[in-house]
């Protein structure tokens, strides 16, 4: 479990389709989580100056691929009684968005972000969703986009302020949506009382 908030900015060193060689000042251990762009990897290695976490076949087919030579958010994993200043973010990325427009404001950067049609049930005005594992609110919803607005602080830590119109971007919705519209599916003949439960996870 994450916090969707980065730790550090990493850089790829090695990719051979499996494992990920990171250039990194953080220090985990062996079958540490560490999130990669949004995406919760183990660590397989330890080098002097990082780490290798290794991808299923899974990861590769959901995730944006990696490149050498990129620069990636790192998060390491949350640790019982921690603080939560994002929101609980599990690794699990769901869909591949595209950055449809990029909107300079006074103060901040509006992102625009093109989803699947699929993913847009998950998304709720002024929910929460992480993008390459940073913890964001949605400020707008429209047809087939999400509306981010990121403040200054946010384009400086994070890769925000590198990304480009077409860029793709790991997207993970908020795991409570998808636990409601998966009991909503699974039950259709909701009782009072299951509502009621369902209501108290907010």
């Amino acid at each position: 479990m994450f916090n969707g908030l980065v730790r550090e900015i990493g850089k790829i060193l090695k990719y051979d389709g499996s494992n990920l060689e990171i250039s990194s000042n953080l220090k985990p251990n062996l079958g540490d989580s560490i999130a990669v762009n949004g995406a919760c990897l183990s660590v397989v290695k330890v080098t002097s100056h990082g780490f290798v976490v290794e991808l299923s076949d899974e990861s590769r087919d959901k995730l944006v691929p990696f490149n050498v030579g990129s620069k990636v958010h790192l998060e390491d994993a949350l640790k019982l009684g921690d603080k939560i200043d994002g929101h609980l973010v599990q690794g699990h990325v769901d869909f591949i968005g595209s950055i449809s427009k990029i909107m300079p404001l006074k103060t901040g950067t509006n992102f625009y972000i093109k989803l699947p049609s699929a993913a847009m049930k998950y998304m709720a005005n002024k929910g929460s969703v992480a993008v390459n594992g940073v913890s964001l609110t949605i400020s707008e919803i429209l047809k087939d986009e999400i509306k981010i607005s990121i403040i200054p602080i946010t384009l400086k830590d994070t890769l925000f302020g590198d990304f480009k119109v077409g860029d793709k971007v790991n997207i993970e919705s908020d795991m409570f949506a998808r636990y409601v519209e998966r009991i909503l599916n699974f039950k259709k003949d909701l009782s009072w009382a299951d509502v009621d439960r369902i209501s108290s996870l907010y």
